[in-house]
């Protein structure tokens, strides 16, 4: 019998195992500790903005940034519909509406014409997710924020790395949002970060970040904050991967160029497109099945299953689900098309051409 293949698994190695050490022998193993500072500084040198601030995951990364900029109860800030719902909880949880706005299909990220249309004198921000490793069309997304007085937050937890003519995604807003899950380009296990050349701003999130605390007067809280804080242990881990976080993306690019060369000239499959101006890269191999193929994404997923090959359908759109639906005002029929024809393949960073093969053969074989 094959081994399975998972879908995704992190990479970790000698030296996440060598940092880790260090920081328990440090003793310093909760949120303090010299690690946290050093993966900001690290992370957000390398995104090219002047402040990381470390946070438990992703999720609160975002709820984070909101807070931080005042967002909060009567607010509206537009959501696409195509991404995981974290984006969505997030503002639903500062008390503000989120407004959801289909996709662009060639993309799969935000609809910039449909954004324009769903702005009102209550937008106070515009949310672009780098969905599956693909930046968002961040121009025209800044113009429109620029001629409305609005914030940009980034949303990049599955495009660390990604480049929009030129410049790193996370720092095209007024905040960028990242993820560091276990299955994400770089991990601690569980993490997130935000990402702002805004000293002000900076400082603001990191006070709500520990407790709402002052950062000159101990245990004197200006604002009702939140626990948000990483560990020293989680932020060694990190430091670890960013030291080969270039190999990491490069062997990411060589994974996806497999799949494309196994799968080949299938008229039953749709690879995601490579814009000039944009730089993606791959987070979890994704295509889209096209007619006539009848079987659905989640007929598929079992199928390969049977032969020990884990893959997934792509994210509910957030409009189909109980939680979100009445925030829905326009068509958002692209990202209902992408779910019902999206699956994504196994992508980490060691899986071998011949599994690469095999899971490629196998699909083709139930199109």
């Amino acid at each position: 019998m094959s081994k399975l293949i998972p879908i995704a698994k992190p990479s970790l190695g000698p030296k996440e195992m060598e940092l880790v050490r260090e920081a328990m022998a440090s003793g310093w193993i909760s949120s303090a500790g010299y690690f946290v500072e050093q993966f900001e500084e690290i992370c957000a040198a390398y995104i090219g903005v002047k402040h990381g601030i470390a946070t438990t995951n992703g999720s609160v990364a975002i709820q984070l940034a909101l807070a931080g900029l005042g967002i909060g109860p009567s607010d509206e800030v537009i959501v696409p519909n195509f991404t995981f719902a974290a984006t969505i909880n997030a503002v639903i949880h500062v008390g503000a509406t989120p407004i959801l706005a289909d996709i662009d299909p060639d993309s799969w990220t935000l609809d910039v014409n449909q954004v324009a249309k769903l702005i009102t004198k209550n937008t106070k921000a515009i949310m672009p997710v780098h969905i599956y490793g693909q930046p968002c069309c961040m121009t025209i997304l800044n113009s429109l924020a620029v001629e409305h007085n609005l914030y940009v937050i980034e949303d990049f937890a599955e495009a660390f790395g990604a480049k929009y003519r030129n410049q790193m995604v996370g720092a095209l807003g007024n905040v960028g949002c990242t993820s560091f899950f276990a299955n994400k380009i770089v991990t601690t296990g569980e993490g997130g970060m935000c990402f702002t050349d805004d000293t002000e701003l900076a400082e603001e999130m990191r006070m709500l970040r520990d407790h709402g605390m002052s950062n000159t007067k101990k245990y004197w809280h200006i604002r009702a904050g939140y626990n948000f804080r990483l560990t020293n242990l989680q932020a060694a881990i990190g430091c670890a991967q960013m030291e080969r976080i270039d190999k990491k993306i490069a062997l990411r690019t060589k994974i996806e160029a497999t799949y494309v060369r196994s799968l080949g000239e299938s008229p039953y499959l749709t690879f995601q497109t490579h814009f000039r101006d944009r730089e993606k890269i791959c987070w979890l191999f994704t295509i889209l099945i096209n007619q006539p193929v009848l079987k659905s994404p989640d007929q598929i997923v079992e199928e390969l299953l049977k032969v020990e090959i884990e893959s997934r359908p792509v994210f509910v759109p957030l409009n189909v689900m109980p939680p979100y639906q009445k925030f829905s005002h326009e068509t958002l029929r692209h990202s209902q098309n992408l779910w019902r024809r999206g699956i994504s393949l196994p992508t980490f960073e060691d899986i071998s051409v011949e599994d690469i093969e095999r899971v490629g053969n196998e699909l083709l074989a139930l199109l």
